[in-house]
């Protein structure tokens, strides 16, 4: 039984829909963040690379990526070993994105637990810190220890809602 009913994971989608509206009110739409993102973490990728890393179609990829320029959001340079690909690469503005998003997310995490006692707040706060660590040790290690006590079952059947 899950004790934590997937809380976790349903107040991390309340924050997201709280970025997604500040970051529209830019003018920067989900899936357009969704390749910022990308390309934040695969700078000087090509658009084609682009669409395989978000299993996008080109075209899309293609219209994202003309906006997401227009907009100052990232630039392109022609590949020095190939002239007919351009490599893309996030500007100061779209560092600047992932700055506000976050920022967005601890103002409201920091007001959701404002309804908590310091005392409350600080047990919380460590036992997601606990949580995180295990989390992020298990994932490192892929995932070995989750993979056993489920059985060799991590099948989305396996983890109903």
């Amino acid at each position: 039984m899950d004790i934590t009913q997937r809380k976790i994971t349903k107040i991390a989608r309340e924050a997201e829909k709280l970025v997604l509206l500040t970051v529209r009110e830019e003018g920067v739409g989900t899936a357009e963040i969704d390749l910022i993102h990308a390309l934040r973490h695969h700078p000087g990728c090509t658009q084609a690379q682009l669409a395989e890393l978000l299993h996008a179609d080109k075209a899309a990829i293609a219209r994202r990526t003309k906006n997401l320029e227009a907009k100052g959001y990232l630039t392109r340079q022609d590949a020095p070993n190939d002239r007919r690909s351009q490599l893309l690469y996030p500007t100061e503005k779209a560092e600047n994105l992932k700055s506000s998003k976050a920022e967005v997310e601890a103002a409201f995490y920091e007001y959701l637990t404002g309804v908590l006692t310091a005392e409350e707040a600080a047990a919380f706060a460590a036992t997601l810190q606990k949580l995180y660590t295990a989390s992020k040790t298990e994932s490192r290690a892929g995932f070995p220890h989750f993979r056993k006590a489920a059985g060799g079952e991590t099948t989305h059947e396996a983890h109903k809602e």
